[in-house]
């Protein structure tokens, strides 16, 4: 058995997370230019060949940055909602699509994906469980809540990869606009470090 996981990067210059088995690789994910994904590749040994997919969680630019680029140059599908896939507006020269719906499971070579829709400031947001070997993993970033339907979606996990974003008295007295602020601190934004320790400390996943 063989599962592996690299976050390749969090946060707002870019994300991107590789997944792979001895059978499949995927990339959640392309928040960076194919020419730093290929350098964050080799900086943890893993080769920039050999994927079978794209797969992207929002359309924010954080986050698909460098699809275009990736999905044309390793000539891979691209797994996306119908939602995200209308606001990227991308037009005749999109690459080749896969639509996914959140809640409902799909399979890429020995690994069955099942998206979910999370709280977030995007056309369709979701989060990632993946399962393979008898591994379950959990990729959920980007969300300013954590409603029950995300709690029972990781729940059983044996590797949760769960985004904690700011410190939330640093960020009211920080220098970000109030506008941005704002959109931070909602329930829409993006969490904070204690709204993700209170939900460790519940026993999440149990």
């Amino acid at each position: 058995m063989s599962v592996r996981v690299s976050v390749l990067g969090s946060g707002s210059r870019g994300n991107s997370t590789l997944v792979e088995t001895e059978k499949t690789r995927l990339l959640v994910d392309a928040g960076f230019s194919r020419r730093e994904t290929t350098a964050r590749l080799a900086a943890i040994g893993r080769r920039a060949d050999g994927f079978q997919a794209l797969i992207i969680s929002h359309e924010h630019q954080d986050h698909v940055n460098g699809l275009r680029a990736l999905a044309a140059g390793w000539k891979v599908p691209v797994f996306i909602s119908a939602a995200t896939r209308e606001a990227l507006r991308w037009g005749a020269k999109a690459p080749a699509w896969e639509l996914f719906t959140p809640g409902k499971k799909f399979t890429i070579g020995d690994i069955e994906i099942t998206p979910f829709s999370i709280p977030h400031d995007a056309a369709d947001p979701v989060a990632f469980t993946l399962e393979t070997q008898g591994f379950k993993i959990g990729l959920v970033t980007d969300l300013g809540c954590i409603p029950e339907v995300v709690k029972q979606h990781v729940r059983g996990c044996h590797l949760l990869v769960f985004e904690s974003n700011h410190d939330l008295d640093m960020l009211k007295v920080g220098p970000y606009p109030w506008q941005l602020k704002q959109r931070l601190m909602s329930r829409h934004g993006h969490l904070s470090n204690r709204a993700t320790a209170e939900f460790l400390a519940d026993g999440q996943p149990p």
